[in-house]
């Protein structure tokens, strides 16, 4: 006599709730990764083409990654009797995969190109800022009660040799973060032989607009790096200034100033202009932020200047880098990705163009899948990437 199976007994239950799991699994996995890779591919797509290149730019291996282990889940799926469902996911990932891929591929080719080091390990294991500590920390001024201070990363001193060096102001939309967020850049590049110095500046308030306060801290700075070149053991000739985001507008509406001669610091005398000036995805022009409302651009461009491109005209054409250019300016780097939404690549452009028919040297480098903060990852191609530019800009390319 033999005993039937129950189709209703325990193993087939079993079996109903691993595939139902193995299918939830599967999904969940893989639409999201399919909304990153359609984002980084198509930034037109609403939602995703926001959260696409931001993900897709930054971890085009993990995402890869996740979409093979919806595709193993998928095939658990498929085994368990879900066939149609399984195959539909499992191509979904599959499509994910390739499409992940051929990012880091593409991103990888860019890195080669600009003679970068590549760390596969970084890429993998960087996935944020790192815990750097700098050498030494300083107030450089104390204005409206507010203690200024700048981070200092230092190379190892070379006998008979003295270091370039180069002042950073941090991203944040005139109004938030601090020098922290360049701990990374800062500890890579003075192990590369490059001293930096990060700075704070004095951020926007809703009452408190800066347009006439942060340009000013970062002249002051670069004064104060300038008086302390011997101490810190730095070529006085080849200090820069350079930011990222709001910090890039910054830097270059200084550094274009004081070469024009239409700025002073918050305190101390007028320092010498930079040897170079560096907009890592920067805004060229104040207006244009308020206009265009991207990521929160309008409310910093307000904030800011304490007002409106029609309330405060002079406001927003003093504190412009557009608004300064003219021959003899700084050497000048400008690096931005080119799916960034708020500096967006065409705009950078048109500022590099605009540049050298002023016979300024310019070099402008477009990171492929990139979107704004690309550097964020402090281990992904595209920081990687944007480190080596950056490094040999600083270290090559100034006269």
């Amino acid at each position: 006599m033999t005993t039937r199976h129950d189709p209703g007994g325990p193993t087939t239950r079993r079996v109903r709730i691993l595939r139902a799991t193995a299918a939830v699994l599967a999904s969940f996995l893989a639409f999201p990764t399919l909304a990153v890779v359609l984002g980084a591919y198509v930034p037109a797509v609403p939602k995703a083409g926001v959260i696409g290149p931001v993900l897709g730019g930054q971890y085009p291996f993990h995402i890869a990654l996740i979409a093979l282990v919806a595709a193993a889940f998928a095939a658990l799926a498929r085994r368990g009797g879900l066939l149609r469902w399984g195959r539909a996911v499992t191509v979904i990932a599959a499509v994910c995969t390739v499409g992940a891929l051929v990012i880091g591929a593409v991103q990888f080719r860019a890195a080669r190109k600009a003679g970068t080091d590549i760390s596969l390990a970084q890429v993998f294991t960087e996935l944020g800022y790192p815990s750097a500590e700098p050498d030494t920390t300083r107030t450089y001024a104390t204005l409206d009660g507010e203690t200024l201070r700048v981070d200092a990363y230092l190379p190892e001193k070379n006998p008979g040799r003295k270091a370039p060096a180069v002042v950073l102001a941090h991203a944040g939309g005139f109004h938030t973060f601090d020098k922290s967020d360049l701990r990374g850049t800062g500890r890579w590049l003075a192990d590369h032989g490059v001293a930096v110095f990060a700075v704070d500046y004095r951020l926007a308030r809703p009452d408190r607009p800066t347009w006439n306060k942060a340009p000013q801290d970062l002249a002051t700075a670069l004064g104060w790096v300038q008086d302390h070149a011997d101490t810190y053991g730095i070529d006085p000739s080849r200090i820069s200034l350079g930011g990222m985001s709001a910090g890039g507008t910054l830097a270059m509406n200084t550094a274009y100033r004081l070469h024009n001669g239409t700025i002073t610091p918050s305190r101390g005398t007028t320092p010498e202009a930079p040897a170079s000036v560096i907009g890592f995805y920067p805004g060229t022009d104040v207006n244009s932020m308020w206009k265009t409302d991207v990521a929160g651009t309008r409310d910093a461009a307000r904030m800011f200047t304490g007002g409106t491109p029609r309330q405060h005209p002079d406001r927003y054409r003093e504190v412009s880098p557009t608004s300064d250019l003219r021959p003899g300016l700084p050497p000048t780097l400008l690096v931005v990705g080119d799916r960034d939404r708020s500096a967006r690549p065409e705009t950078v452009n048109d500022f590099a163009d605009a540049l050298r028919k002023h016979n300024v040297r310019t070099d402008l480098r477009e990171l492929p899948f990139a979107e704004h903060a690309f550097d964020d990852a402090y281990g992904s191609l595209t920081s990687q990437t944007s480190r080596q530019i950056l490094l040999d800009f600083l270290t090559e390319n100034i006269s």
